[in-house]
């Protein structure tokens, strides 16, 4: 509690009957029984004479190891396999820790599974002593390299187009970070005149998505062209291999350009209408355009019709990013859940399963921000998920079972996957740090 030494002093006073907690101190009959926030925090300064409990130092253990899993449900339990067809052995196997969950400082104490926020900003003074955990990841073959410092807001996009040496990074300072790969350093810097919401690479070309316009560039000739029409932010950026580009806006539109190579221009081609709210994730498969929107659906467009073909319902809150792998789409929300969706009997997609399973329990689940696949150092496929408690998780496919954490200071608004195994996360505290999957070969140039 936010209370100083003094009027702590003289509430002691008040206690006439004292009480024991079970490790030697000695507190009054009324005493409030709470945790003390500092000492959680890692900075109390007044040990023995602190009115509130401190779990570690006398024994009493149970409301801090209630939080050991972070409020997180396990992935142990086991799914009938008749009641879909094409499961393809989704959630079969029981979660892993991820190691670091059991680990002790020399005290033999189990540190909590949350990391120090203290000591994430260089600063803890509980060293060994914290109950938190002092690690950037407890995923045991992913290290963290570096960190990329510049942007002064949050990370909204990162992009590292494919067989470059630069990495490029959006964010709501209005501003584009070019990163040379090599030394690690910031290149250049491009004010853009208002938030970066969006961007996206295509071989040739980068596209960055503002309010009220879309940015384009061309990275051969260095030719730029301002795409008009947007209504509010380009959340989400879409490309075909054909030169067709998407749009979705904060209106729920989904605007589109033909590229011409005549003229060398992008020129407005369609406009797809139906979300009720900002479309937020863009994904292009085949000759379908999936789209996810705060009004809580996906839809599936024809892009040669621009018909709606249909819509997924099924989240119930924001749909923030879509994925496909294999012959599945992935699909992840504020509600806290990864469904994974799959062509039923009737040729329609339709939910096969959902993570974590619905066991008919009614506490909140942190919201699911942003998702990325990629192979870990063995080959395996591994599907990175960040959440609004700071922490981005990394699940085995097809099981869910989990294998670790990596964790920041605030928010990941962004995730990218880049050669030789690395791996980009982007926080809102415009941090960008550089991960890698230990035992894979660094690609040359890759940093």
């Amino acid at each position: 509690m936010d209370v100083d030494d003094g009027p702590a002093r003289v509430h002691r006073k008040r206690h006439t009957r004292p009480v024991t907690t079970g490790g030697g101190r000695t507190v009054g009959k009324d005493h409030n029984p709470q945790i003390c926030r500092y000492w959680q925090e890692g900075r109390c300064l007044k040990g023995e004479d602190c009115q509130w409990l401190h779990p570690g130092s006398v024994g009493t253990t149970g409301r801090v190891a209630s939080l050991g899993n972070n409020g997180r449900r396990t992935t142990s339990n086991l799914i009938d396999s008749n009641r879909s067809s094409n499961r393809a052995g989704w959630g079969s196997v029981g979660g892993g820790g991820g190691g670091g969950f059991s680990t002790g400082n020399n005290q033999g104490r189990p540190r909590n599974g949350k990391p120090c926020n203290f000591w994430l900003k260089g600063n803890c003074n509980r060293g060994e002593d914290c109950m938190y955990l002092h690690a950037h990841t407890t995923a045991p073959d992913v290290e963290m390299m570096t960190q990329l410092i510049g942007h002064e807001k949050a990370i909204r996009a990162i992009e590292m187009p494919q067989g470059a040496s630069q990495l490029y990074t959006g964010s709501q300072d209005e501003s584009v970070r070019v990163w040379d790969c090599t030394t690690g350093q910031c290149a250049s810097v491009v004010q853009m005149g208002g938030d970066v919401g969006a961007l996206l690479s295509a071989p040739g070309w980068l596209f960055i998505g503002l309010p009220h316009e879309v940015q384009t560039w061309n990275m051969q000739t260095s030719a730029q062209q301002s795409l008009s029409g947007p209504k509010g932010q380009v959340h989400a950026l879409a490309v075909s291999e054909d030169g067709l580009l998407f749009a979705g806006t904060q209106d729920g539109t989904i605007l589109e350009w033909k590229f011409n190579p005549i003229t060398n221009f992008f020129e407005p081609a369609a406009s797809l209408s139906g979300h009720s709210g900002p479309v937020i994730t863009l994904l292009f498969i085949g000759n379908c355009l999936y789209s996810g929107s705060t009004d809580k659906s996906i839809r599936i467009w024809d892009i040669g019709s621009g018909q709606c073909l249909q819509t997924l319902e099924g989240h119930s809150d924001v749909v923030m990013d879509l994925l496909c792998w294999e012959q599945f789409l992935l699909s992840c929300s504020l509600d806290g859940t990864i469904r994974v969706w799959a062509v039923n009997a009737a040729g329609q997609l339709d939910t096969t399963f959902t993570h974590p399973e619905d066991e008919g329990q009614a506490e909140p689940r942190n919201g699911a921000l942003k998702m990325c696949g990629c192979n870990d150092g063995a080959g395996k496929p591994v599907l990175l998920v960040s959440y609004n408690d700071n922490i981005v998780r990394l699940y085995d496919l097809p099981t869910f079972s989990e294998r670790g954490q990596l964790f920041s200071r605030e928010e990941v608004r962004a995730l990218q996957v880049g050669p030789g195994g690395l791996l980009f996360s982007g926080d809102s505290r415009g941090t960008v740090k550089v991960w890698r999957w230990t035992g894979v070969q660094l690609a040359a140039g890759g940093g």
